[in-house]
């Protein structure tokens, strides 16, 4: 006996605690679980770890899915929500405008009974080398016709109607080289013509022939029948020499803003001047 301890003792020593051991775990793990019970949890722990991983990753990308749906639907309905808002400020911004027009044509029919007016818009404008006009939104179904006289809403001349359609005409701006009426200088009375101009046509600008300064007014002189009178054609902005040097001819300034003008007023009827 003495002789296999001796031999073998260390290896009873170690079985001894090995036995020990296994004592030890058999006993916690008969407190805690069975022993196949914690193998098998062991061994799942970390595919359990790695599905709560990609099931955390999943529902992440779906939430993030979820929400940028959401925003890009507020988005969207914020957009349409700002067109909208834009589509009002810019009807109110036409209401306003409209409405200002009208005010300011009230006071021109107040001061001249006896025009017949017909409101219009322009819908389009044309300017060339050789030729100014704007288009209208009204024709012979206001009952329009050619040669009609068109203002602004404060008795500015705009033009003269040179085509009429159903529903538009072509009005030739005071401008255009192609037009030319009886003209005159509301200081001194004295008469003229102011005609288009193709030199200076570019310019918004137009001449008349009367004996005028700078600064003064010309308007329509209504003889003829063909316009009514006292309408505001320019005011002087120069006084040139023609070729000649024998003459002079003074250079208006169209008293209408043709390049923003929105609104304007056709004249359809008059009382003529004898």
């Amino acid at each position: 006996m003495k002789n296999f301890l001796k031999n073998h003792g260390i290896w009873v020593l170690f079985a001894a605690a090995v036995i020990a051991v296994m004592l030890a775990v058999m006993s916690y793990l008969s407190n805690t679980s069975s022993p196949l019970v914690n193998v098998a949890n062991v061994i799942a722990s970390p595919f359990r770890s790695a599905y709560t991983a990609v099931a955390t990753w999943f529902n992440d990308k779906q939430n993030y899915y979820k929400d940028t749906t959401a925003l890009e639907k507020e988005n969207a309905e914020l957009r349409q929500q700002i067109a909208k808002m834009e589509a009002q400020i810019r009807q109110a911004q036409d209401d306003s405008e409209e409405n200002a027009f009208l005010r300011d044509l009230l006071g021109l029919q107040t001061q001249r009974r006896d025009f017949e007016f017909e409101n219009a818009r322009v819908t389009e404008r044309s300017v060339s080398n050789w030729a100014s006009s704007l288009t209208l939104d009204k024709g012979t179904n206001y009952d329009i016709a050619v040669n009609d006289c068109v203002v602004d809403a404060t008795g500015n001349l705009v033009g003269i109607v040179s085509k009429v359609g159903y529903n538009w005409c072509t009005v030739l701006t005071v401008v255009d080289t192609s037009t030319s009426m009886g003209a005159q200088v509301f200081r001194t009375k004295d008469l003229g013509v102011a005609v288009g101009d193709f030199s200076l046509m570019e310019d918004g600008r137009l001449p008349a022939d009367c004996q005028l300064l700078g600064g003064d007014l010309v308007v329509t002189s209504g003889l003829g029948g063909y316009y009514p009178s006292g309408l505001v054609i320019g005011s002087v902005e120069e006084v040139q020499k023609d070729d000649s040097g024998a003459s002079s001819y003074a250079v208006l300034m169209p008293e209408a803003d043709l390049d923003s003008l929105t609104e304007v007023a056709v004249i359809k009827s008059f009382d003529i001047v004898s």
